[in-house]
């Protein structure tokens, strides 16, 4: 049965370590939205591995990884990424399909996404400046150039002086040729030619064969377009609905949704954060959590574990089962407190509430459970946790609504408990 693997809080939640945690039960892991914002790590044996495009599951040989029309891809960012696994020696050799849907993040799209978050001023979002807006924004405009137009280039150099002209246009006291953008493109179409795919014929054939998928989101589901903190979100369907629209699959075929969570909660950019810390304890959880962008390097703002934030999550994307990461964090703590609900304008509110406005004004109503001295980290065994660090997660189960399914104790591949293997994998193979 088909898994979709999605970020429950404001991403950077540990999606990459659970895609390829997972990825041996599959034959495939497709990857639905977003572009190489990305900052997927996964480490094997002490190797570090950041995937800001290519499916997490490329470290494992004989997996097909899928880049769905759903992604918005920088061609240059693809290729570095192929180069990089490449000299770490994981081959990638006809492993790579790429959705002749997709749509190209071109050079205009960097230069207009750095105006943009200019012109904005004190209300800028927080980008990564890669261009991915700017990219989404074109495909909504039907201006954007898409994968498929790389096979059948007529009408590509209309479109490329069109768009690149455009730019110029906006972009005060810099010109941009379009002759050479369009033969950068030309030659990056040589290299992805051999990639490219109807994706949602394979994976629709891949299903009715029996073939398992792995769905692999990015950001989360709080940073989703519509469901997120609008309008400091990114730029396309982070939530479960993106795996249809961005996969071209029906919704009959997701099968199952684990959402990925931290132990504790971090954000990156802009907009309201009502269990944020400051000072000693947000800086403790910075620190021993390693919360810097693996993109950007940005710090990462910390807070305490939001259940508010986590049932709306779950109610949003119909989750089965929680993946609860960095558990190793809170080792040492003496208490932890958890958000159960807000307080706002006098009232306590159990639902996360839509209008942001209201949320800027909420504060959390927490609930604090003794913490534990003794380490967690790298614990493979439910059992061997301690006591207090087992009612923790139990207490966090109660306040979400969802089981976790998997706990991880560790950044390597097998510092991780899996509690219900019947839910992550087939029948088949447990």
């Amino acid at each position: 049965m088909n898994l979709a693997v999605l970020g429950a809080q404001w991403g950077d939640e540990g999606k990459g370590k659970i895609v390829d945690l997972l990825t041996p039960h599959f034959s495939l892991v497709a990857r639905y939205q977003g572009g190489h914002n990305a900052g997927h790590t996964v480490y094997v044996d002490g190797a570090k591995f950041i995937l800001r495009l290519i499916p997490s599951g490329i470290l494992h040989p004989g997996v097909t990884c899928v880049i769905g029309n759903g992604v918005v891809i920088d061609p240059q960012a693809l290729f570095a990424e192929i180069d990089e696994l490449t000299r770490n020696g994981i081959d990638t050799r006809n492993r790579i399909v790429v959705s002749d849907k997709a749509h190209l993040i071109l050079p205009y799209h960097r230069d207009l996404d750095l105006l943009s978050e200019a012109r904005r001023g004190e209300r800028k979002i927080g980008t990564t400046s890669r261009g991915i807006g700017p990219a989404y924004e074109d495909k909504i405009a039907r201006r954007g150039i898409r994968v498929g137009d790389l096979v059948d280039p007529r009408g590509l150099e209309q479109n490329v002086r069109d768009n690149v002209m455009a730019r110029n246009r906006l972009v005060q006291d810099s010109t941009m040729d379009w002759k050479t953008v369009l033969a950068q493109l030309l030659e990056h179409a040589e290299r992805m030619r051999p990639m490219i795919r109807d994706v949602s014929v394979m994976l629709n054939d891949a299903t009715k064969k029996g073939e398992p998928i792995l769905f692999e989101g990015a950001q989360g589901t709080l940073l989703d377009i519509d469901h997120g903190t609008y309008p400091y979100v990114t730029s396309s369907n982070a939530s479960i609905g993106g795996v249809c629209t961005g996969l071209g699959i029906p919704p009959k075929a997701i099968g199952r949704v684990l959402g990925v969570v931290k132990a504790y909660t971090t954000r990156v950019g802009e907009g309201p954060f009502p269990t944020e810390l400051f000072g000693e304890m947000g800086n403790r959880l910075r620190e021993s959590g390693s919360e810097y962008g693996a993109v950007t390097g940005r710090p990462r703002r910390c807070g305490w574990y939001d259940a508010v934030a986590v049932r709306y999550a779950a109610r949003i994307n119909g989750l089965d089962g929680l993946a609860l990461t960095k558990l190793d964090v809170l080792d040492g703590l003496e208490q932890i407190d958890v958000c159960t609900a807000y307080r706002c304008g006098g009232r306590t509110l159990t639902d996360f509430p839509s209008d942001l406005g209201q949320l800027a004004q909420c504060e959390p109503v927490y609930e604090s459970l003794p913490g534990w001295s003794a380490a967690t980290k790298g614990v493979r065994d439910f059992n061997a946790l301690p006591d207090a660090a087992r009612r923790y997660i139990a207490r966090l189960e109660e306040v979400s609504g969802v089981r976790a399914s998997i706990v991880s104790t560790g950044s390597e591949r097998d510092d991780t408990i899996v509690r219900d293997e019947v839910l992550l994998f087939s029948a088949a193979d447990v």
